[in-house]
């Protein structure tokens, strides 16, 4: 079962050497907020709950989003920290991809309908302040849309991978964002050299100033908000793949395949075709006798 946080009762246990031996989450009940996550404490009480533990206990909920990077449960898959807009992603360029094979393509078809399908159950769930998320990035996208255009794909949408800090770079090791003001030190400017100084200032300083030295390669965006625990649950549900890691690990070897497959061309003419009957021997109830 998947981990979800800090916030559920890890286990409880009784044993014979004590009377009665809890095993719980210190985090559950708010016993002491410095220990260290995952590590757990044993309570001891004789044979009953007093009215405050019961209540403490009533109050427990689940974790309302799933921690990344948390196991799963599945030995080696951790917790994706953003299975919707990955999965989006890779639907998306699958049934790009799947364009180069004929409409005639069985395998087309049925991984069309397959794909289209888990695609809108993805899509249709979305995360608590998606709208205001959205109507930010796409007045980020409006204000430096070239900058965007390299990442933009076919359907208009846009996908690209973050990784770090957008500020790490070697520029960003220099500056890290501090406004520049006029030094203070050596001869003494007049007002107009500091009006001049202060224009120069803002104009190599401004992003939309193609020319400017500070204009870093790396995009800074903002990304989507996470879905609930409760809603990956959902996802999981309809689509009926096992765990949202599982699917997306699903979606990537479908990807690679649709890829090679492609390269290929696999719908075509066999360069050596099979001589007659080479493939008699291995058909279905060839090695059964005949009945009379």
């Amino acid at each position: 079962m998947r981990q979800k946080g800090h916030d559920s009762v890890c286990a409880s246990t009784r044993t014979n050497t004590y009377p009665s031996i809890d095993v719980v989450c210190p985090r559950t009940v708010g016993l002491c907020s410095s220990t260290p996550p995952g590590q757990l404490i044993l309570l001891s009480r004789p044979f009953f709950y007093n009215e405050v533990d019961l209540r403490l206990l009533a109050n427990v909920k689940q974790g309302r989003y799933l921690e990344p990077l948390a196991p799963t449960g599945l030995t080696g898959l951790r917790t994706h920290p953003n299975p919707r807009p990955t999965l989006i992603f890779l639907y998306k360029s699958t049934l790009e991809k799947l364009k180069a094979f004929p409409e005639t393509s069985v395998y087309r078809q049925s991984t069309e309908a397959l794909t289209r399908h888990r695609l809108q159950i993805v899509e249709s769930t979305k995360p608590p302040g998606f709208d205001e998320w959205l109507e930010r990035v796409k007045k980020t996208v409006a204000a430096q849309p070239k900058r965007f255009e390299p990442v933009r794909l076919p359907d208009g949408s846009y996908a690209a991978r973050q990784e770090g800090d957008p500020n790490a770079g070697p520029r960003g090791l220099e500056w890290d964002g501090e406004g520049m003001e006029p030094s203070t030190e050596g001869p003494a400017r007049t007002e107009e050299e500091l009006a001049r100084w202060h224009k120069i200032m803002e104009e190599v300083t401004d992003p939309e100033k193609r020319d400017s030295d500070f204009e870093s390669d790396n995009i800074q965006w903002e990304s989507e908000p996470p879905l609930e625990a409760d809603q990956i649950a959902e996802i999981e549900n309809k689509i009926g793949g096992g765990l949202i890691e599982e699917l997306i690990q699903v979606a990537e070897g479908e990807l690679k395949l649709v890829d090679e497959l492609a390269k290929a061309r696999v719908w075509e003419e066999l360069a050596e075709k099979p001589r007659p009957e080479q493939w008699t021997y291995f058909e279905r109830d060839t090695h059964t006798p005949e009945k009379s």
